[in-house]
């Protein structure tokens, strides 16, 4: 699904990205992992298109994507969402999907006095997919309630719900699980496991919850330095002795200890 080669970014004299290279099999749920600072969300950005690389190459399904702007990779299907989620607060849970999709009749002025029994149709219909992405995350009760209101747990739910209102192929989760509860993040493990399983999404999830990466990951990627450090299970990535070492010795297993 996507392939990352020499993938470089860099900030004046510091390599955040320093030479990435990595696959990410399609239908798969791939944990990225790394001590903070290792460039795992400025890769995320310059994939995503957020960033312009220094230099490399992004593919995605055989098709170069480096250097596009993340509207055109949102309408190929690949969307990110950020450590902070970006809800529009005012607005309630409902309508923050419903803003998702792009080309809506409504956001034309000439169809406002002309096309408004579309625009009545298509709001319905983009009400109904709301309302069944809702219940998919288990958060109907939330339909109504003001999207700045809920928890910061409920907010990472709501924006993994927006990628259930477009033909997502590809999404990448930063940090989903930061701030949020055992309870809720269980919860959404299990979206992600059944997007994964029900609806063939492709994810790379950064996370620093051992637990959680190895409930729901197919394959883990540690990152250290701007570089691919290690591949493989969790298991196998816990055993390498440079990954240990990039953790500062124990550091991993602390990272485990207080995830």
């Amino acid at each position: 699904m996507i392939e990352v080669t020499d993938l470089h970014k860099h900030f004046g004299g510091f390599h955040a990205v320093d030479g990435a290279t990595l696959k990410i099999e399609e239908r798969s749920i791939t944990g990225l992992i790394g001590p903070n600072g290792a460039g795992k969300t400025t890769l995320f950005n310059v994939i995503a298109g957020v960033l312009p690389p220094t230099r490399g190459r992004v593919t995605m399904a055989g098709e170069d994507i480096t250097g596009l702007p993340p509207h055109e990779l949102f309408h190929k299907g690949l969307l990110r969402t950020f450590q902070i989620a970006h809800e529009f607060s005012s607005m309630t849970c409902r309508e923050n999907l419903m803003m998702v999709p792009g080309g809506q009749s409504g956001e034309r002025l000439w169809n406002t006095w002309f096309g408004r029994k579309r625009i009545a149709d298509e709001e319905r219909a983009l009400r109904a997919k709301a309302d069944e992405v809702l219940e998919f995350l288990t958060v109907s009760h939330l339909a109504e309630q003001r999207a700045g209101e809920i928890s910061g747990g409920q907010k990472k739910l709501l924006e993994l719900g927006r990628t259930m209102m477009v033909d997502a192929k590809i999404v990448f989760l930063d940090e989903v699980g930061a701030g949020v509860n055992r309870t809720l993040l269980n919860t959404i493990g299990d979206a992600i496991m059944r997007l994964n399983k029900e609806r063939n999404y492709t994810f790379v999830v950064i996370e620093h919850d051992m637990d959680f990466i190895g409930k729901i990951s197919d394959h883990v990627i540690c990152m250290a330095e701007g570089k691919v450090l290690a591949e493989g299970s969790l298991a196998e990535i816990k055993a390498n002795e440079q990954v240990i070492e990039a953790y500062l010795g124990t550091g991993l297993k602390n990272a485990e200890a207080t995830a």
